[in-house]
Order: structure tokens, then C-alpha cells, then sequence
């Protein structure tokens, strides 16, 4: 169904992770994400009690004036109003789709564990010029299936406005028993027009690596779904098994990747290159540390191309944009989405907490990610829509199919490989 819609936007998220749950940004430990904030942060009431800075003073006043005059008595919760500051004051901040606010309740579902397992239906969302947007639905997940697409934004769910209720009243009403349907509003802003897709929520498993041959080539896929913590053991996985089907080159697939965690950002990263740096991070003050190359890497010397999209996140921006600076090989596709600050997260003393960007990732050459992206070496753009090749897909294909696929991106790898079938030509 499509009709007219207006746009009127707000921040969302749509599975049991937060957006950005798996931004390559995240201070992770080896259980829990996160860690006790050196110093309790006080409560409001505190500031004030101790006279605080004067900036403070038309806070106050304003404060007062709601509390002795706001007509719906009802309305004036003080945990409500004192969260609705806090996410006042990070959102001024302006690190858009990234540094957040959390209630306990949102805390309690970021710490969803990032084993590749989850419910919902199976998409990241995050912001882009100041409009909220969906990064990625994951492969075969419910939200994939239904025709969700990076860019899309959400306007109902089960006919409800939910333009301007907040993060946590959305990803409550998207979120269900796994089973029952959910139906989301989407506006898609390259057509114009408004769609309305019925879900049904499920259980997530997404692999972080899949692979195959390229029908009637030598040529492998490896699609990089997502960077979790089986990514370095799946992606060696799909190594070796493109060197057992004699495969003499690769076409790696991060687009619709959403990132993941650093730490295999970096090692996924690292079997590809020999030496140097795969990133590097820079703090407020300006001083820069390096992340370098991890030795032994089992694909350094294969010829490849990286496929890239808007879709393109965080770990997948720096996997990206690492092959780019050395040099490895040919980048792909359309300009990545422009995730790039590493959020150090507070847990403040209600139980509340905060994810708060105190520092930048930029690439090997020290080029800066955020607000910025990735740009391909060969632009390549693609129709809202157009499936990918999906390596589970490929086992039956023969060449002649292959070729009749809508993925010109992938084409154009293949071809940029000298990996097409002898006299063969693409369509598109």
C-alpha cells in the first residue's frame, strides 16, 4: 500500500539492541559492556542545593515556573522531566545517532549479549542529517524479508503515530513475541512515497560470514554480515574454504553491515593486510593511538575488492577504509554511512546511563570517519530494492544467471577482477 505521508521524524530502533549495539564505537569488556563512571554524576537537585554554576540558574527557573504552573499536575514526574534534561542536553551535543541516553530499562536491553542470537525484527537504525534512519536489516531476517531497506524511516507501527513518542515507548511497541506480526509504516525517501509492511517477529541468527563461488568464475564472495564475536572464526572459515575451491581472487561483501566490535574489526581487518595500522583513534585533546596490523593474516597477497554501501557502518567503515589506505584493493560501491565516535559508557546512580562519545575513529592514513564515510574508488550506484548476491543463493546459479543479476556492484567487482566468464558480458 502506497500513499502520502508526512515527514515528521524521531529516533527508533528495531530489535531488542539499541541502535548502534553493534557500533564498532562501544568500550566493550569481557562480559558486560559496560563500566562504572569514575566519579558519580549528581542528581539535579544536587547541583542546585550546592549553588552550581550560574549557568544552571535559567534551568531552574524554568523548572520552577513548570512546577508551580503547568496545568496537567499529572504530567510532572520528576524522574521524567529529569531524564527529558538529561536527553535535552546530550541530544545539543550534536553526535547524532550515536552518543545516547539511556533509561534503565534501555540500558537493561543494550546489554544484550552480541553472540549473533537475538528477537525483534532484525534491523539497526541510526540518524543521518538529523533524520533517523534505518542502517541496515540484517540478512534473512524478518525485517529483510518484509522489504525493509537501509534509508527507510519509520513513521507507524500498527497504525499508531509514533513520530513523537520516545526511543524506548517505539522499541517497546516494535518488539513482541516472536510469532506475532508487527506493522510498520515506512516512508522510503528516494521514491517518495510511504509503504506499509507486515512483520512477524522472530528469533535473529544472523552468521557473521558466508561465502561462495561466483557460478562459471574463480572468483569467491565472502559476505560480512555483521562484525560480532564469531566474525574473525566465521571469516577464516570462508577463507579457507574459498582456497579448497580454488578461488584466485575475492570480492568481500560489507554492505548493509551495520559494524560491530573493534576487537574484530581489527583481526578481520588484519588477514588481509601485513603490516601497518587498520585504525586509529583520537581523543578530545587531539593525541592519537595507533591499532596495528595483528601478523599472521591468511588473505594478504589475493587480489580483492570491498562491495560498500550506505548501509556501511563502523566496523565495517573501518575494515573499509583500511583496505583503501593501503592500497589492498578497489573499494566499491556508494559512500558509507558516517559512523565514527567511540563511546565510553557511564552508568549513572539511578541506574540509568550514558554512551558518550569522548573520542573518534579514523582510518590507517588518518582520514576521519564521522559525519564523513567512506567513498568508494568506483561509484556504482544501485536502485532502492535490488537484491544482492546472496552466497547461500549461488550453489544452484549457472554463469548465464549470474550475469542477469540486478547486483551491478557486485558485476562491476567481478569485472574490475578480470573474473568474468570468458566472452561473457554483464547486463546492466
Amino acid at each position: 500500500m502506497v500513499r502520502p505521508i508526512k515527514i515528521t521524524l524521531v529516533v527508533l530502533v528495531l530489535a531488542v539492541l539499541v541502535f548502534g549495539a553493534f557500533g564498532a564505537g562501544i568500550a566493550l569488556g569481557s562480559s558486560s559492556w559496560l563500566v562504572q563512571a569514575g566519579e558519580a554524576l549528581p542528581h539535579p537537585a544536587a547541583v542546585a542545593a550546592d549553588g552550581g554554576p550560574a549557568e544552571f540558574d535559567t534551568f531552574w527557573q524554568a523548572w520552577d515556573i513548570v512546577h508551580d504552573r503547568f496545568i496537567d499536575r499529572d504530567a510532572l514526574d520528576e524522574t521524567g522531566l529529569e531524564y527529558g534534561a538529561i536527553r535535552g542536553m546530550i541530544e545539543a551535543l550534536g553526535d547524532e545517532g550515536h552518543t545516547v541516553f539511556m533509561t534503565p530499562e534501555e540500558l537493561d536491553r543494550r546489554q544484550t549479549d552480541i553472540s549473533g542470537t537475538f528477537s525483534g525484527i532484525g534491523a539497526l537504525l541510526g540518524i543521518k542529517d538529523s533524520l533517523p534512519v534505518i542502517v541496515a536489516p540484517f540478512d534473512g531476517s524478518p525485517a529483510d524479508q518484509a522489504g525493509v531497506a537501509a534509508g527507510d524511516i519509520i513513521m507507524e507501527v500498527d497504525g499508531q503515530d509514533v513520530t513523537a513518542w520516545s526511543l524506548s515507548d517505539i522499541v517497546d511497541s516494535i518488539r513482541g513475541t516472536e510469532g506475532t506480526d508487527v506493522v510498520l509504516t515506512v516512508f522510503r525517501p528516494e521514491e517518495g512515497t510511504s509503504l506499509e509492511l507486515a512483520i512477524t517477529r522472530g528469533e535473529i541468527t544472523v552468521p557473521a560470514a558466508t561465502w561462495a563461488m561466483l557460478p562459471g568464475t574463480d572468483v569467491a564472495l565472502i559476505r560480512l554480515s555483521r562484525f560480532s564475536a564469531n566474525a574473525e572464526e566465521e571469516l577464516l572459515a570462508a577463507i579457507r574454504g574459498a582456497e579448497a575451491a580454488g578461488a584466485a581472487s575475492l570480492i568481500v561483501d560489507v554492505r548493509n553491515n551495520p559494524g560491530g566490535l573493534l576487537d574484530q574489526a581489527v583481526r578481520v581487518t588484519s588477514h588481509f593486510l601485513k603490516d601497518g595500522n587498520v585504525l586509529q583513534r583520537e581523543d578530545a585533546q587531539g593525541h592519537r593511538k595507533a591499532y596495528p596490523v595483528r601478523p599472521g593474516g591468511k588473505a594478504t597477497d589475493i587480489p580483492m575488492v570491498v562491495l560498500i554501501n550506505e548501509g556501511s557502518a563502523s566496523s565495517a567503515e573501518i575494515f573499509a577504509g583500511a583496505i583503501q589506505d593501503h592500497q589492498r584493493g578497489l573499494i566499491v560501491g556508494e559512500t558509507t554511512f558516517g559512523t565514527g565516535t567511540v563511546l565510553e559508557p557511564f552508568v549513572l546512580d539511578d541506574g540509568s546511563g550514558l554512551l558518550l562519545g569522548t573520542s573518534q575513529w579514523l582510518t590507517a592514513n588518518g582520514r576521519l570517519i564521522r559525519k564523513q564515510g567512506i567513498d568508494p574508488d568506483v561509484v556504482v550506484e544501485l536502485p532502492m530494492g535490488t537484491e544482492f548476491l546472496q552466497p547461500g543463493e549461488l550453489q544452484d546459479w549457472t554463469a548465464a544467471e549470474l550475469l542477469e543479476s540486478e547486483d551491478a556492484q557486485a558485476l562491476k567487482a567481478l569485472e574490475l577482477l578480470d573474473g568474468l566468464p570468458e566472452g561473457a558480458l554483464p547486463n546492466r
